[in-house]
């Protein structure tokens, strides 16, 4: 089966032929840093993290492109009211940025451009626009981007050009033409830190000619993929294509790709509800990888409820396959041609081909799960554990050693009995070893009390041959 992508341009899949082939441009809308990065920021780093991993292990050589905007009205807003300057601010966020990927799995970009980096793109590019007509330097010296010479303006989110003119309103200290028209270029304001010399006098880029400049100069004038969050599609994308287009004069982007919304218990994500989480917050409560599959689990097109039950949901599915894992230590996970031969890593790339169905994916992992358990053929149940773990390598997930995974303490969230965040391994080593002298003592009661409370803090043991074992629940 072709790979297929759900195209937000069309509307529909479509097969997917790269520019080059066996080469991929793709980029995708970063953070804008003037805070810490929320629930919906990881929905979106883990589905792209998992498209591009996928499509590196199909053989694709990705160029992945993610740029930080490190400039924008709200940065300037944010410092000005804690009183420190503007790249104070953007670089301890773009650090705490870099931390929740890490402890989210999430791999790198190729390239992670940032907007002030790119001043003078900015600039070429808007010469170009005012240049091609449209375009124009207003009265006070901002630079609009003039929406009813573009014939295209709406192609991607699917609005209705004049719809958007009735419903627009023109701010009084604003001197564009038309109440749809756009900034490019915002002229310095008495006082503002960030300021760059142009042609049109000092002052800062408009944020979507930003991500214009940057794309095209990382990727070329056309590329194969565009991505990026649910509320980017209008106006921020589709600005992006009326820009890019006009001053190049050629089609922008391939395939544009969206991903879902993120919902708290049934409810849109909002401050005003109470029910928004910073990245950091989540993980100071709960596992990394139990919150990456969490976010896997659902099609990234998908919405995705976040809940106290969906995350335990979560963690039964992840405790299933490293319960799978467990027998075989850390064994090595199978890569290319040994993997490309499993039934089970086709059906993987079948659903994986789906435009990216993780759902369909993680069910064929589940199955192969049940074959590692039914299997008497002790070699071939060691190439079966491999081939789990090279399927989970693609996801980002089921890396850990099993012992170390069922071992680890609990986040706040996941803390079971009465011990503040659960007993340490420390502490259940400490019990096992009394618990051993006990049955040595042939003090059974005391024996049986300290699993009884050990069960309690969801703390399980196995007692085998090479001694007694144990792990969380």
């Amino acid at each position: 089966m072709a790979l297929t992508i759900y195209n937000t341009l069309t509307r529909g899949k479509q097969v997917f032929t790269p520019i080059e082939a066996g080469k991929i441009r793709m980029y995708v809308c970063g953070m804008t840093v003037y805070d810490y990065c929320h629930l919906g920021h990881a929905r979106v780093l883990v589905a792209f993290d998992v498209i591009v991993r996928y499509l590196r292990a199909r053989g694709f050589e990705v160029d992945y492109v993610r740029n930080i905007t490190d400039i924008d009205d709200k940065i300037l807003r944010r410092a000005a009211d804690n009183g420190e300057p503007y790249t104070a601010l953007t670089t301890r966020f773009i650090d705490a940025m870099h931390e929740d990927e890490r402890r989210l799995g999430v791999l790198p970009p190729t390239h992670e451009p940032r907007a002030t980096h790119h001043i003078g793109d900015i600039i070429a590019l808007i010469e170009k626009l005012i240049a091609n007509g449209y375009a124009y330097v207003a009265a006070n010296r901002d630079v609009y981007y003039a929406v009813d010479k573009f014939a295209g303006y709406g192609k991607l989110s699917g609005k209705n050009p004049d719809e958007l003119l009735a419903g627009a309103r023109i701010e009084v200290d604003e001197a564009k033409r038309d109440a749809r028209d756009f900034a490019l270029w915002k002229a310095a304001r008495a006082d503002e830190e960030a300021v760059w010399e142009s042609p049109w006098g000092p002052g800062r880029p408009g944020w979507h000619i930003e991500c214009s400049a940057m794309s095209t100069c990382c990727l070329g004038d056309t590329f194969d993929i565009h991505g990026g969050g649910p509320d980017l599609r209008f106006p921020h994308h589709e600005n992006e294509i009326a820009q890019s287009e006009a001053a190049t004069g050629k089609h922008y982007v391939n395939y544009w790709m969206h991903a879902g919304a993120v919902r708290v218990d049934g409810e849109k994500m909002s401050k005003s509800l109470g029910n928004f989480f910073t990245i950091r917050e989540i993980l100071d409560k709960y596992d990394a990888e139990v919150v990456r599959y969490l976010l896997i689990s659902s099609h990234y097109r998908s919405s995705i409820d976040y809940s106290q039950e969906s995350l335990q949901e979560a963690r039964k599915g992840l405790d299933r396959f490293y319960r799978a894992l467990e027998a075989f230590g850390d064994v090595v996970p199978a890569s290319g041609e040994a993997l490309q031969q499993s039934a089970f890593y086709d059906r993987f790339t079948l659903a994986m081909d789906d435009d990216f169905n993780t759902r369909e994916a993680l069910s064929a992992m589940y199955d192969l799960v049940r074959a590692i358990n039914v299997e008497q053929d002790a070699e071939q149940r060691v190439r079966l554990a491999a081939e789990l773990k090279g399927l989970g390598a693609i996801f980002g997930i089921l890396q850990q050693d099993p012992v170390a995974y069922f071992q680890a303490e609990r986040g706040a969230g996941e803390s079971l009995g009465e011990f503040e965040g659960g007993l340490s391994g420390a502490d259940i080593d400490a019990l096992i070893e009394e618990r051993l002298q006990a049955r040595k003592d042939r003090n059974f009661a005391r024996s049986d009390e300290i699993r009884d409370l050990l069960k309690a803090q969801g703390i399980v043991l196995e007692d085998g041959k090479g001694g007694t074992t144990w792990r969380r629940e």
